[in-house]
This record gives C-alpha cells, sequence and structure tokens, in this order.
C-alpha cells in the first residue's frame, strides 16, 4: 500500500517514503466541534508519540489551504494531509453513508489506524469516539 498527497508542510506526503510507524487518523472536516478537540488532543500528544518512534498524521477531505488555517488557528504540532478526491480515505474504506440532520449524506467515518514501519495496518479504531481516543493511541502504542 502506498499513496501520496498534500501535506500541511508544502510540498507532497508519500507513504513509502516514511521509515517508521504511522498513527493515521480520519476525521470528518476542519472547524468542526468534534474534529478541532480531536485534533487538539493529538497535538499535545504529539511529543510522547514522536517519543515512542511514531508519526502521527491527521487526514480529511478538506483542501490543503484549508488544513494550513486550521493547523494554524489551533496551533497543531502534527501535520494534515488533504484528500478532496477521497483517494486514501476509499482505500482504507472510510467514507460511509451517513445521516445527518435527518438527510442521508456520504461522509468519513472518523477512523484511527496503525501502521507498522512497514506500513502494514496493526491496529484500527472504526467509529471513533473523540473523548480520550489520542490517549487510547498513545496507550496501546506504549503497551506494544
Amino acid at each position: 500500500m502506498d499513496f501520496t498527497l498534500p501535506i500541511t508542510t508544502g510540498g507532497e506526503f508519500t507513504l513509502s517514503s516514511l521509515d517508521r510507524p504511522l498513527v493515521l487518523f480520519f476525521y470528518p472536516r476542519d472547524n468542526t466541534p468534534g474534529c478541532t478537540i480531536e485534533n487538539q488532543d493529538f497535538s499535545k500528544l504529539y511529543p510522547e508519540f514522536l517519543a515512542a518512534g511514531y508519526e502521527v498524521l491527521g487526514i480529511s477531505r478538506d483542501k490543503n489551504t484549508t488544513h494550513c488555517n486550521f493547523q494554524k488557528k489551533h496551533g497543531l504540532q502534527h501535520q494534515l494531509l488533504a484528500d478532496p478526491e477521497e483517494t486514501v480515505c476509499n482505500l482504507f474504506g472510510v467514507m460511509k453513508n451517513k445521516t445527518m440532520y435527518g438527510k442521508a449524506v456520504r461522509g468519513i467515518e472518523r477512523s484511527t489506524f496503525i501502521l507498522n514501519k512497514d506500513h502494514e495496518i496493526i491496529k484500527e479504531w472504526r467509529k471513533v469516539n473523540v473523548d480520550n481516543h489520542a490517549q487510547e493511541v498513545l496507550d496501546f502504542i506504549k503497551s506494544l
């Protein structure tokens, strides 16, 4: 499995160029309450993820310019990947039909994946509840 997407540091990120394990979390949209909390929680714990040898990347269908503004506004330490074409979202199977305000919509099901340094999925969380999730992921990594 490999992919390349725009990243908030500028340029593009290619999975195969990463030489360490990765926490990849998918969230529906920048600047919404749950997504903001989730990103802030991962950002607060980012130094601990790095100390454990893991990179952390957030991904949504927002454009990279939106990601950059969101990252700056909230002082996020981790980088964000832009997937407006849903390429990687489909690769990980996170696009789902949901109901919002009584209407059927298609969107990202909040999900987190841990990939080992060979980029194989070793753990996944689907239908994530934001509360304490970043800490739960960090605790899992520390238990390995």
